[in-house]
């Protein structure tokens, strides 16, 4: 038996997919969509338990 190499295509700006993406995410409960939301941050900013302050200081001339 060998396996055949599957490559699906999809445009990422689809109407359809933010649909399905909607769709998808309002069958789950408000504590998956945040842990969800955690995972992603975790991945972006590291694993602190805080998101980090961003002060910016814009000079006036």
């Amino acid at each position: 038996m060998k396996i055949q190499k599957a490559v699906s295509i999809k445009k990422v700006n689809n109407k359809n997919n933010t649909k399905d993406d909607l769709n998808f995410w309002l069958t789950k409960s408000s504590e998956e969509r945040v842990s969800a939301v955690e995972f992603l941050r975790r991945q972006s900013h590291g694993s602190s338990n805080r998101l980090q302050r961003v002060i910016r200081i814009i000079q006036r001339s």
